[in-house]
Parts: C-alpha cells; sequence; structure tokens
C-alpha cells in the first residue's frame, strides 16, 4: 500500500508507518470529529451540566477539553521533536505519571479558556482537529517524540489523537445516557497500538472493549 499525500483522503496508511497495522487510520480519524460533532449537537443548555465518566468533567468540561487537547496537538507538531510533550515521554515515566502530569496541564489550560458556551468549544475543536489532519500528510514519517526506545512518528501521534476523538465520543454519549461504538474499531485499536505505548491494551476479542477498558473506562 502507498501513503496517501494527505489524511483528507480516506485511504490506508502504509504498515511500516503504523508499526505494521494495516487500518484506515485516517478514515477513523475524521470518524471521531464527526461522533463528536453528531452527540455534542444533541445536548441541551441543561444537560451541558451532565456528569461524565471523567469524574472532574462534566460534559461542558469536557467540550472545552477537546478544545484544548486538539490546540495541544498542533503545538506538538510544531515543536517536535523537543515538545513539551516529548521532553515528558524521554524520560520514559510511568503510565501514572504521566497521566497525573497532564491532568495538572489539562486543568490550567482549562482555568485559562474564555468563557464561552460548550458549544463554542465544539466548532473550535472541530476546526483545529481538522486542520491538524490537513497538516500531517507530509510529515507522517517523522519522529514525533520518544518513549522507553521507542519512537513513536507524526503518524502514530495522530493515531493517539484518533484514539481520544473516539474515547471522549464515548464520554460525551454516557453523558446523555445513549451508547457509541466506533464504525470501525478495529482502526482505533490499531492507532492505540501505534500512538500510546505508554498504556497496554488487553486480550479482550472486541477492539473497542480493550481500548475502553484499558483507558480506565468501565462500560456499563
Amino acid at each position: 500500500m502507498e501513503l496517501g499525500d494527505s489524511w483528507d483522503r480516506p485511504v490506508p496508511l502504509a504498515a511500516a508507518v503504523l508499526a505494521d497495522a494495516e487500518t484506515d487510520a485516517p478514515v477513523a480519524y475524521h470518524d471521531g470529529v464527526r461522533a463528536v460533532l453528531a452527540i455534542a449537537a444533541r445536548f441541551t443548555s441543561a444537560s451541558w451540566n451532565a456528569p461524565t465518566p471523567c469524574p472532574e468533567w462534566r460534559a461542558a468540561d469536557l467540550a472545552a477539553h477537546l478544545r484544548c487537547v486538539a490546540d495541544d496537538y498542533h503545538e506538538y507538531l510544531d515543536d517536535a521533536p523537543v515538545s513539551r510533550l516529548s521532553r515528558l515521554m524521554a524520560t520514559g515515566p510511568s503510565a501514572q505519571s504521566i497521566a497525573r502530569k497532564l491532568a495538572r496541564q489539562n486543568a490550567a489550560e482549562l482555568a485559562a479558556l474564555p468563557d464561552v458556551m460548550p458549544a463554542q468549544h465544539i466548532a473550535a475543536f472541530a476546526s483545529a482537529a481538522t486542520r491538524y489532519a490537513a497538516r500531517i500528510g507530509p510529515l507522517l514519517r517523522l519522529p514525533h517524540h520518544t518513549y522507553r526506545g521507542k519512537v513513536i512518528t507524526v503518524a502514530g501521534m495522530a493515531g493517539a489523537a484518533c484514539v481520544e476523538w473516539h474515547l471522549h465520543a464515548w464520554d460525551l454519549a454516557s453523558a446523555l445516557g445513549i451508547g457509541y461504538r466506533p464504525a470501525d474499531p478495529r482502526a482505533v485499536r490499531s492507532a492505540w497500538l501505534t500512538g500510546i505505548p505508554q498504556l497496554p491494551l488487553g486480550q479482550e476479542r472486541d477492539p473497542w472493549l480493550a481500548v475502553l477498558r484499558a483507558s480506565g473506562r468501565v462500560p456499563g
């Protein structure tokens, strides 16, 4: 298979780029963005106050976090391979340490956001996430960061973003009391394997269940 010159086109990424995982990751990435938009459109002013599976966040907080993290992916790409994320990961910390440090970063970024409606945060997220996909086409094979001797390429980091969009779509759906499952859970699982080396996946036969459980989520 050949690499496409842009993630705007639904072509499979080469196995050499995605750690021997054959997957339509570009499609899964854009599916995640669309899923967040579709689920967010179902919220009302009242339901944005609903709790999510992320204990510290209401749905409105999660919308703001999505905006922040999409911007973070741009920052990490701008500064790779010496971004603040790269410097953190290069020390080989435990998954728990990474989570604690990113949680502090998330809290600081949320506090700095403008006080706007959640729908505005979702729109900003979608714009940033779409621009990110457009930027990375020529850069997929380049190193983004390392973790315990493993090089995570730009393609791998985009896989991590893909996983994050789908997981937060599930979080938003859970806040509404509805289910969510990616159209291609195997692609999301493959994206995890290429971009999130600090958290191993379990052996569940259902790839989406494996991703949910590895992320600390407890399906109902």
